[in-house]
């Protein structure tokens, strides 16, 4: 693979010639022997100090029809990568003092049946409740009716008595219904819809022009996933849940809104201190979540920032070097598990120690995947596929 020229002319050109090839070099051979080797359907980006170093678009909306081509303004769900977007959302009415996430869920949702659940356990995933996701289906909602924010919120008050719900805070378990119901807070605090809120708050604000929430009374924006084989996944009864998911963007305003969280601009430096920090520490080991984001706390001192995405089709990955400042994003639309590999290009900007942990977080086994989805596990293609690259001045001549 030959990239182009990966400069980018909207940031500030921090990196020498020499900083910007190596970069260049070391990402492009990561990525020829892992997604490169795949069908890989989808867009990547990496940036250091807010510069792009690489960009690839690879691929079409639609694989099946080969129209459209992937481009820089292509939107992707971004399945859980969404979480950051609500927990940021929680924590900018909290620092504009009109929550407070040490309050009870009760005081902002009426009938919310446990006392000892606060804002910020939903925000860390302590609550205890699980996931709406696995429970509404198999304890008899009809899934020929779109459940909303609002449905989810009703059927916990309903049934709690009989959903498997652990004590609040005696340990970390992810569960989508911690978003779904920070959805419903930040509406009820803010006098907003929540696709609304982000829009104001963080999308137009940001730039990010090609960011937006995906809603049923939107429906022409819904892009659909696909099996890795290119069978397209069926539009299903959970899909119209937000705050969990249901946030589509691009890598490039992915990019503008790690950049944000990085300038102390749109957050005061203790709010970011709070959702960087771990809260679970109940096994050993790297893992850990704090409020709205994943991170690894390794052995070195060292903490990489992330959120990764599965739901459906898509796959998504987010990875966050703050102290390097540098940022690797890939996000696809055909099931390709290999989009959580890109976590290894953390070792180029720092000591990140990547033997350390599971590089799909996302798996159908793990946290956030749709129960009714089938996914359909990647072949090794016998030849290296090389990514298109698309950057801000040029597109590269390779093949894909």
């Amino acid at each position: 693979m030959n990239p182009g020229d990966s400069s980018s002319p909207a940031a500030a050109a921090t990196l020498t010639p020499d900083e910007l090839s190596y970069y260049k070099r070391m990402v492009s051979n990561h990525l020829d022997s892992t997604l490169g080797r795949t069908r890989f359907n989808g867009s990547v980006l990496v940036a250091k100090n807010g510069q792009i170093v690489y960009e690839a678009y690879n691929g079409f909306v639609d694989p099946r029809t080969r129209k459209d081509s992937i481009t820089p303004s292509t939107p992707f769900h971004l399945a859980s990568v969404s979480k950051t977007f609500t927990g940021m959302a929680t924590l900018k009415l909290w620092e504009e003092g009109k929550l407070n996430i040490d309050d009870p869920v009760s005081k902002y949702l009426p009938g919310f049946p446990l006392e000892n659940v606060t804002v910020r356990l939903l925000l860390n995933h302590r609550s205890g409740i699980p996931k709406y996701d696995h429970y509404m289906g198999e304890m008899g909602w009809d899934k020929h009716k779109m459940v909303s924010n609002q449905d989810v919120l009703d059927f916990l008050i309903a049934n709690y008595r009989k959903i498997p719900i652990a004590a609040a805070n005696h340990g970390f378990s992810y569960s989508n219904t911690n978003f779904a119901l920070l959805a419903l807070i930040i509406e009820k605090v803010s006098g907003l819809p929540y696709p609304t809120y982000l829009k104001k708050t963080f999308f137009d604000p940001l730039g990010m022009k090609d960011s937006y929430v995906f809603t049923l009374a939107d429906s022409a924006r819904y892009k659909p996933s696909f099996y890795y084989s290119n069978r397209e996944y069926r539009f299903e009864f959970l899909d119209a849940v937000y705050g969990d998911k249901n946030v589509y963007s691009t890598v490039r305003d992915l990019l503008k809104w790690d950049q944000a969280l990085k300038n102390e601009g749109l957050f005061k430096k203790s709010t970011l201190e709070q959702a960087y920090a771990g809260y679970s520490f109940e096994k050993p080991g790297t893992h850990n979540y704090g409020l709205g984001w994943r991170m690894y706390l390794l052995k070195n001192g060292k903490k990489l920032v992330y959120h990764n995405g599965w739901w459906h089709g898509n796959r998504t990955s987010f990875y966050r070097m703050n102290d390097e400042n540098a940022t690797v994003i890939a996000l696809c639309n055909n099931d390709c598990r290999y989009v959580y590999k890109v976590k290894e290009l953390a070792d180029i900007f720092g000591d990140y120690l990547q033997n350390n942990g599971h590089y799909d977080d996302e798996d159908p086994t793990a946290a956030g995947a749709s129960p009714v989805a089938r996914a359909e596990k990647p072949k090794r293609r016998a030849h290296t596929t090389a990514l298109k690259r698309k950057t801000s001045s040029r597109r590269s001549t390779a093949k894909k």
